[in-house]
């Protein structure tokens, strides 16, 4: 079977893809840019928010079904849910209507129903309507959370079950039904060689064996990573509010008000459909990561953490040393200083503060949202060492100081060596 599967590069169609090409089916991803692992005669170039009926029947050439696996979860610029949830989806199945292509399926969201609250996934229901409505054997799959190690969600799930203390949402009573990838992805495949009343016309569910609770979960995947059972503690919900409303202005957060509502909501519906697609029930939430890579994943978690919490001590120092330097401290007594390290007193004012800025734009771009940063932390080693150096030259009283303010710079050292080697931007752990 020929299958043209948009959102082949994305999370869920990378691991369909991979399936469908095990079950012997040839497979033509779609989308704006071809990723390099995969071939050119197995891609189409076209854009899932504007392509034309016209470039959608062309691409529908020899294709014998269809799956829509495109999806985002928050907009951004140049991809709205409208485009890449409603307009473009439905273009696409209107196109398999002329071009007489039948079996097609709509990955959706669980959720995605009549009671639907966030724009999400509201735009996913308005294409799982519009696909149900045509003269088409097609089905809706909805996903509950999916698990899978190279997952963006599944990362922070893992981040947030190692901590030596997990925090709860609200007391984490909030129901999850999470599936493994490869139970989600091996469903699909079955319904694409199912018979015609297997799917035309439905909504199946795609979940894991029986609902939890949020805690539970975290729990669960600790036991996953080999951890023991760790204390809870409960996030009040006006602090929950407050970090969804502040994730709805950040890059890259996978934390704002919509998956705030969507927690609270509730994420869970019957095993039966995907229990009897394969053949046996989905796997447990213990059994998502192999034993044999716990240690590994284990250690992938507590970094996920551990580094930011670095960045975090980092971005305070520099930034309480520029309040200390723009007068916190008794300007006359820095000059003082300066004064002593040979710096003549016209010049003292541009060398107090320019040092103060440069401090506050160290501290600054250490809480930035991740970025290649390796640039950065070379920077700070360099003016650590050079301020190291001064002291160390003009006031080496400061090393036998009872505060240990040089002494200090050893371990501020220790931490950028650290992040420099651990960038995630260099050495891809969590590889999405």
């Amino acid at each position: 079977m020929n299958v043209l599967l948009t959102g082949a590069s994305g999370f869920i169609g990378s691991h369909l893809r991979d399936a469908l090409l095990r079950a012997g089916h040839a497979v033509i991803g779609v989308g704006r840019r071809r990723p390099p692992a995969m071939p050119v005669d197995q891609w189409r170039e076209l854009d899932l928010g504007s392509a034309t009926p016209q470039e959608w029947r062309r691409a529908l050439t020899g294709i014998d079904a269809v799956v829509n696996a495109a999806g985002i979860f928050k907009e951004g610029r140049g991809a709205s849910f409208d485009a890449v949830h409603v307009r473009g989806p439905c273009r696409l199945f209107d196109a398999c209507v002329a071009a007489r292509i039948a079996r097609v399926v709509q990955v959706s969201a669980l959720g995605a129903d009549e009671a639907a609250g966030t724009a999400y996934h509201r735009s996913k229901r308005s294409a799982d309507a519009h696909l149900l409505a045509l003269p088409l054997d097609a089905v809706v799959v909805m996903p509950s959370l999916v698990f899978g190690t190279d997952g963006a969600s599944a990362r922070l799930f893992l981040a947030l079950a190692a901590l030596p203390v997990l925090p709860l949402p609200a007391g984490g009573h909030q129901p999850v039904q999470p599936i493994h990838v490869d139970d989600a992805v091996q469903a699909i495949v079955a319904l694409l060689q199912a018979s015609a009343d297997e799917r035309r016309g439905r909504r199946i569910a795609l979940v894991g064996p029986r609902p939890l609770s949020f805690g539970e979960y975290l729990q669960q995947l600790r036991q996953a990573l080999q951890l023991p059972p760790a204390r809870a503690v409960s996030i009040p919900e006006p602090v929950m509010r407050w970090a969804a409303r502040a994730g709805d202005v950040l890059p890259g957060s996978l934390f704002d008000t919509a998956a705030w509502q969507m927690l609270q909501r509730g994420n869970a519906a019957p095993a039966t459909d995907i229990t009897r697609l394969l053949g046996h029930a989905p796997r447990e939430v213990a059994g998502f990561v192999r034993p044999g890579e716990a240690q590994a994943w284990r250690d992938a978690a507590r970094l996920a953490w551990v580094l930011p919490l670095l960045r975090m001590s980092l971005a305070f120092v520099w930034l309480l040393t520029a309040a200390v330097s723009f007068g916190l401290y008794p300007v006359a007594d820095s000059y003082a200083l300066l004064q002593r390290t040979g710096v003549p007193p016209a010049w003292q004012p541009t060398m107090l503060y320019g040092a103060a800025a440069l401090d506050l734009v160290l501290g600054l771009l250490t809480l930035w949202p991740p970025t290649a940063r390796r640039w950065l932390w070379l920077a700070q080693a360099a003016l650590i060492l050079f301020y190291t150096a001064v002291i160390s030259w003009r006031l080496p009283e400061f090393w036998l100081h009872p505060y240990g303010p040089l002494s200090k710079n050893l371990p501020m050292l220790a931490v950028l060596a650290a992040l420099l080697a651990l960038d995630p931007r260099k050495a891809r752990a969590w590889s999405t």
